[in-house]
C-alpha cells in the first residue's frame, strides 16, 4: 500500500462506523433522547458530530503508526491491533444498543467494556508507538465522560427505558 492510502484507509475506517451510528442517532433523538431527562452538563448534541470525527480519524492515525512501526499484523503486533479491533468494534455497538434498542442499562454495561478495551489498547500500544498511545488519551477522556453521561441517562430515566 503507497505511503498515503495506508494511513488515509485507517483513517477513514473508523468514521465508517461512526457516519452509520449517525443515522441511527439522528432517527432516534427526536422520538426518544430529546424526551429523556438529562444533565446540565451534558455536551450539546451538535458537538458529538466533530468531536466523534475527530476521535475516530486520530484513532484511525494512531493503528496506522502502530500497524507501520510494529510491522503489519503479524508477531508481537497482533495483540495491540486485536486490541484495537476489539475498541473499534465495541465502540460501533455502543451506537445500536443506546440509539436503536434504547436501552440505556446495556449501553452502560457495553460503555464500560469499551472503556476498558481503550485503555487496553493505550497500554498495548505504547511499546509499539508512544504517539499512538497519546492519540488515544483524549478519546479515553471522551469515553470517560460519555460513560458518565450514560449512567446519568440510565438512573434518572429508569422509568422510560429498560
Amino acid at each position: 500500500m503507497s505511503d498515503y492510502l495506508a494511513p488515509a484507509f485507517a483513517i477513514v475506517l473508523p468514521n465508517l462506523g461512526g457516519i452509520a451510528g449517525g443515522f441511527l442517532t439522528r432517527r432516534a433523538i427526536p422520538d426518544w433522547y430529546e424526551h429523556l431527562k438529562k444533565p446540565d452538563w451534558r455536551p450539546p448534541n451538535r458537538a458529538f458530530g466533530p468531536v466523534w470525527t475527530c476521535l475516530y480519524s486520530t484513532m484511525g492515525f494512531a493503528s496506522y503508526l502502530v500497524w507501520r512501526d510494529g510491522g503489519g499484523f503479524e508477531g508481537d503486533n497482533r495483540l495491540p491491533l486485536a486490541m484495537f479491533g476489539t475498541q473499534l468494534a465495541l465502540n460501533w455497538a455502543w451506537t445500536p444498543i443506546v440509539f436503536g434498542a434504547k436501552s440505556l442499562k446495556w449501553g452502560l454495561v457495553e460503555i464500560v467494556a469499551l472503556w476498558g478495551a481503550v485503555a487496553g489498547t493505550i497500554v498495548t500500544f505504547y511499546p509499539v508507538n508512544k504517539v499512538a498511545a497519546a492519540l488515544l488519551v483524549p478519546y479515553l477522556g471522551w469515553v470517560s465522560l460519555a460513560s458518565a453521561l450514560n449512567y446519568v441517562l440510565w438512573r434518572d430515566n429508569k422509568d422510560r427505558t429498560d
